[in-house]
């Protein structure tokens, strides 16, 4: 039994020196510094032996503690059938994705939402700066065009002068090659066919193989066109662009006619529904207008992460002061108990990431309430049995095996309400039921295991006898 509790306390350490390594990396890579410095001392400077520094890794932070952009568009989809309707918004949002991230914007929070039949893409751009020119890239209906490769000679060209350039890291160096704008020209010329002539994509699978395949149709106009391409690049490639970039680089092995074709080659199911999604969302006419902006400022921002963070500090710190009060020596282990928790909190929403909003961390301060409910039905439970004549040992089993009934259904009722509204709310909503939800469960644990290990320790020694500690 001290074998096990032993192992149990070392696992506790070391998880607590790990969390806290990741989420305080400045203080441990100080002392991984000042070590460094000793073994060069004493090993000479020549010596490759040296402790790795922690990487610092910062909390990702949401539009209202970053500052930034929400933009909230409508979609107009009168001359889309209604079962393609969400197909459409979802191929739509792709495309929105890849113009935010070609802008530069860190990981956009981009949704759709139906709202009495009408069909709204909400674009929030944390830490963007230039507006204007987001508004302007993501207002553009999404193009789709077939791009055929060019002549055998200029891409030989193009290739060439890619090869010549491979090892050069910067612009200066490439910039001092002869002809280095060459290799930076696209490997296919623009042609005739665009979206507006393909009618639709569709996942299928070949009926010998199985294999998942994205079939197209295109229009009589369209058929033409195709027919001319396939029949001009038979054994050649035709690149499909969306927004000028490659979704796809299709051989054709024969001319094909009629307006039907296939583009096959080792996809999954998921990767040829996504091509098709794409296809669609260039070819279906859904022109999107802006109806609302909303900008917040850094400086805002930044005082909102200030007085949520003071918010969680003195939450914290009341609750440390009532368990110590109330549960004396019980309580002070549980507070023991709830920094290691805050730890293992912070250091799953570095790793994950989890984007903090004021939601979200109104939903982990929320757990913290949760957390100190568990302790406070053990302690209970365990003054209980004291009151009765049990022993520390007796009284410590006693309130844990009894106290969790009713932990587990708390807190898996709870979870269960977060769950609903993680599915049915919206990203606000949704942001305060994910960390919620993660805080209860390392509550859980934080009650379960950890004060429980540290209460144990105290097991047949003095301090368990003294009953006014309790």
């Amino acid at each position: 039994m001290k074998k096990f509790l032993a192992w149990r306390l070392i696992f506790i350490i070391a998880l607590a020196i790990f969390v806290f390594s990741v989420v305080l990396p400045q203080p441990v890579n100080w002392v991984t510094s000042s070590a460094n410095i000793g073994i060069r001392k004493v090993l000479g400077e020549e010596t490759t032996l040296q402790i790795p520094a922690i990487p610092s890794v910062a909390f990702k932070l949401g539009l209202d503690l970053q500052g930034g952009s929400r933009l909230i568009y409508e979609a107009d989809l009168k001359n889309v059938a209604n079962q393609d309707k969400k197909e459409a918004m979802a191929g739509l949002r792709d495309v929105i994705e890849r113009r935010v991230n070609l802008f530069g914007v860190a990981e956009p929070i981009i949704n759709t939402q139906e709202v009495g039949g009408v069909f709204r893409l909400n674009v929030e751009l944390a830490g963007v700066k230039d507006v204007n020119q987001a508004i302007e890239m993501i207002g553009k209906t999404p193009f789709l065009e077939f791009r055929e490769e060019k002549p055998q000679e200029e891409m030989d060209k193009i290739l060439a002068k890619r090869k010549e350039l491979e090892g050069k890291q910067s612009m200066e160096e490439i910039k001092q090659v002869p002809g280095w704008e060459v290799a930076f020209e696209e490997l296919y010329n623009p042609t005739k066919l665009t979206g507006q002539y393909l009618k639709r994509a569709a996942l299928e699978f070949n009926s010998n193989t199985f294999e998942p395949e994205v079939s197209l149709e295109f229009n009589d106009e369209g058929a033409k066109l195709f027919e001319e391409l396939t029949e001009k690049n038979v054994g050649k490639r035709l690149a499909i662009y969306i927004d000028n970039v490659a979704i796809s680089e299709p051989m054709v092995n024969e001319k094909i006619s009629g307006g039907k074709a296939q583009i096959s080659g080792r996809f999954t199911e998921k990767e040829a529904k996504e091509l098709a999604r794409n296809l669609n969302a260039g070819a279906l006419p859904v022109p999107i207008k802006l109806i609302s902006q909303t900008t917040v400022g850094p400086t805002l921002g930044a005082i909102s992460l200030q007085k949520s963070l003071w918010a969680g500090l003195y939450g914290f710190l009341f609750v440390v002061i009532f368990m110590v009060i109330v549960y004396r020596f019980s309580g002070f282990w549980a507070s023991l108990a709830l920094l290691l928790y805050a730890g293992i909190l912070l250091c799953l929403f570095k790793l994950i990431p989890v984007t903090l909003s004021l939601a979200g961390i109104g939903g982990a301060i929320l757990s913290v309430g949760m957390a100190v409910d568990a302790n406070v039905l053990i302690f209970a439970r365990m003054k209980e049995e004291r009151r009765k004549g049990e022993n520390f040992t007796q009284a410590l089993e006693a309130g844990f095996n009894r106290a969790w009934p009713s932990i587990r259904d708390s807190n898996v009722t709870t979870i269960l309400i977060a769950v609903m509204m993680f599915i049915f709310g919206t990203s606000f909503v949704k942001g305060f039921a994910f960390t919620l939800s993660l805080g209860v469960l390392v509550s859980m644990f934080s009650a379960l295991f950890t004060t429980k290990t540290l209460m144990r320790i105290l097991i047949g020694t003095p301090l368990g006898n003294l009953k006014w500690l309790w």
